[in-house]
């Protein structure tokens, strides 16, 4: 089993894009998706479940773009 994690990474407008752009060509194409976040690859399997998440506290805001899955057990 993996260890538990939990990391925000920041990226420029361009690399963010870049992402988007890569999740939708695999959502698309009905393949699983695969990123690398601080320096793990992560690959996010064709089931997992998608949800937009909207925050606002005082003065700011926040959107989230969730994807969620369980991993099968081996």
């Amino acid at each position: 089993m993996k260890a538990d994690r939990d990391i925000e990474k920041v990226y420029q407008t361009s690399e963010f894009v870049a992402k988007l752009r890569r999740l939708a060509d695999s959502l698309e194409s009905g393949e699983k998706f695969e990123i690398q976040i601080a320096g793990e690859r992560v690959y996010v399997p064709v089931r997992a479940e998608y949800n937009i998440e909207h925050e606002r506290q005082g003065s700011e805001e926040e959107i989230e773009f969730q994807i969620k899955w369980t991993n099968e057990k081996a």
